[in-house]
């Protein structure tokens, strides 16, 4: 028995001994790769930038144009007028800005009464306050912003059916 545990030290010993030299070799074969691939790089980086840099250019305005258009969409606004609406209240501001556009309409309209043109004077009154609202808020906590924002839709909400229900919607 006791030549069998002599045996099996000699040979654990001789398998640690042969993976520490496979660990060497393959942490040598790891530097001498990467050595390589760096070399390969300081060669061919020069020569594919500036062949590829106008196709990444182009893919980030590409991407960026289809950013804008969706958030345009999402707004209700055109992509010229985006850059109007910013911060967190911008969907806010871009509902105000074409609420105020339909009581502009509704106020130049040739069929709009005295009462819908005093509707339409209250109406752009509104907006500017609410419109001041949401400005404020964003230097609001987020729960008072929140909560402002909401009662500033709330409101837009109301003008809205109102002003629809006056072009007979």
């Amino acid at each position: 028995m006791r030549s069998r545990t002599r045996g099996t030290g000699k040979a654990d010993r001789a398998a640690a001994k042969a993976e520490q030299k496979a660990d060497k070799k393959a942490q040598k074969d790891a530097v001498k790769k990467a050595r390589n691939a760096l070399g390969v790089a300081k060669v061919v980086a020069p020569v594919v930038i500036p062949a590829v840099a106008p196709f990444a250019v182009h893919a980030a305005g590409a991407a960026r144009e289809a950013y804008d258009r969706y958030q345009a969409r999402k707004f209700g606004v055109a992509v010229d007028r985006l850059h109007e609406f910013t911060g967190r209240g911008a969907a806010l501001h871009a509902r105000i800005a074409g609420v105020s556009d339909g009581l502009s309409e509704l106020r130049a309209a040739e069929r709009a009464t005295a009462d819908d043109r005093e509707f339409a004077v209250d109406g752009l009154a509104t907006l500017e306050q609410l419109a001041a609202s949401v400005r404020a808020a964003e230097r609001m906590p987020t729960a008072r912003r929140k909560a402002a924002h909401r009662a500033v839709g709330a409101e837009l909400d109301t003008l809205e059916n109102n002003l629809l229900h006056r072009l007979g919607l």
